[in-house]
C-alpha cells in the first residue's frame, strides 16, 4: 500500500460507523467514508468536539453542519522529495469535500524525487508534465516545487481558479504553469494534433462527471480510450505516468493490466497498489482508492 504518512497539518485520528474524524489543521471535521464498515466505540473526544459534520442524505448527497469553523482555512505540506512547502487553501463545499486529497501526498513525494532527479541530471532541458482532471492542483504543485513545467487542465473554471490561489499561496505562482480549463480528452486530442509531447503524465479521473460543455465521462468506457491517446503524448524517453482511481471496480491489478499494457514499448515497469493514510489512534491504515505506477 501507498500511505501518506509525512502530514503534519492533517490527520485522520479515529474511524467509526461508516464515518472518519479527521484534524485540518487545528479543525476537526467528521466526513462519511463508506470504507469503514466497522462500528467500533467512538471514544476520541474529537467526535463530541467537532467543527464541522456532513451529514449524508438517505435521497442522496447531503449537507455540512458547522461548529466555529471559519469559510477558509489553510493547511501546508513538506515532502521530502522537494524544498518548497505547499500550502492548500481550504472550503468545506458540496458533497462533504474540503479541496485536497490528503491521501495523494504519498504520490506527491514519489513522483517529487523522480523529477527533482531528472532535473539534475538534465540540467536546463525542462521536464514537462500534462496533469489531467487536475482539480485544486495538489499534484500540480507538487510537480512545480520539484521543477517541472506542468500543464494543469480541469473542466471546471471555479476549480481551476481555487488551483491558482493554492499556487499563489504557496509561492509557485510564477513557476512555468499552464492553467487550462477544458474537456481533457478534448484537450489530449488537439495536443496529439499539435504534436506536443509530455514527459509525465498524471491523471485523476472521476468516477463520473461532465465537461464544460456537458461532454458525459464514465471512467469505465473512458478511461482505457483515454490512456492509449496518453501514451502517444509521450516523450521519446518517459518518465512516470500514474493514475488514481476511486472507482471500486479499477483495482490495482486492472491498473496495471491497463498501464502495462498500453505503455509496453516504452519498457519501465508498473506497481500499483491501494493508497491509504495511518490511523493515529490505533496505528492502522485507512484505504483510500488506488493509484497506478508506470516508471521508466
Amino acid at each position: 500500500m501507498f500511505i501518506a504518512d509525512n502530514w503534519k497539518d492533517y490527520e485522520v485520528i479515529d474511524t467509526s460507523n461508516g464515518e472518519k474524524l479527521e484534524r485540518w489543521g487545528k479543525y476537526i471535521l467528521v466526513r462519511p467514508d463508506p470504507q469503514v464498515i466497522w462500528d467500533t466505540p467512538k471514544k476520541e473526544r474529537g467526535w463530541k468536539n467537532m467543527n464541522g459534520h456532513y451529514h449524508r442524505s438517505s435521497k442522496g448527497g447531503g449537507e455540512w453542519e458547522f461548529f466555529d469553523l471559519p469559510q477558509q482555512w489553510q493547511i501546508h505540506y513538506n515532502s521530502p522529495s522537494f524544498e518548497q512547502e505547499l500550502t492548500f487553501n481550504l472550503k468545506p463545499f458540496s458533497f462533504k469535500h474540503t479541496g485536497i486529497f490528503p491521501e495523494q501526498a504519498a504520490n506527491w513525494d514519489w513522483f517529487g524525487k523522480i523529477i527533482s532527479d531528472a532535473r539534475k541530471k538534465r540540467g536546463s532541458e525542462p521536464v514537462k508534465v500534462l496533469n489531467l482532471f487536475a482539480y485544486t492542483g495538489g499534484a500540480t504543485l507538487a510537480c512545480a516545487a520539484a521543477g517541472a513545467n506542468v500543464t494543469h487542465v480541469d473542466a471546471s473554471k471555479g476549480i481551476v481558479a481555487w488551483a491558482k490561489e493554492n499556487a499563489q499561496s504557496s509561492g509557485l505562482i510564477d513557476k512555468p504553469i499552464r492553467w487550462i480549463v477544458d474537456d481533457c480528452v478534448k484537450f489530449v486530442e488537439r495536443e496529439i494534433r499539435r504534436g506536443n509531447h509530455y514527459d509525465a503524465i498524471i491523471m485523476d479521473p472521476p468516477s463520473y462527471g461532465r465537461g464544460p460543455k456537458g461532454e458525459i465521462w464514465k471512467i469505465e468506457e473512458a478511461i482505457h480510450p483515454l490512456v492509449k491517446l496518453c501514451a502517444q503524448l509521450l516523450s521519446d524517453e518517459p518518465l512516470f505516468f500514474l493514475i488514481n482511481s476511486y472507482t471500486t471496480g479499477l483495482q490495482p491489478a486492472v491498473l496495471t493490466y491497463m498501464l502495462s499494457t498500453e505503455l509496453k514499448s516504452f519498457g519501465g515497469h508498473c506497481d500499483s497498489q491501494e493508497v491509504g493514510l495511518p490511523v493515529s489512534s490505533n496505528g492502522l491504515v485507512l484505504p483510500c482508492g488506488a493509484s497506478g505506477r508506470w516508471m521508466k
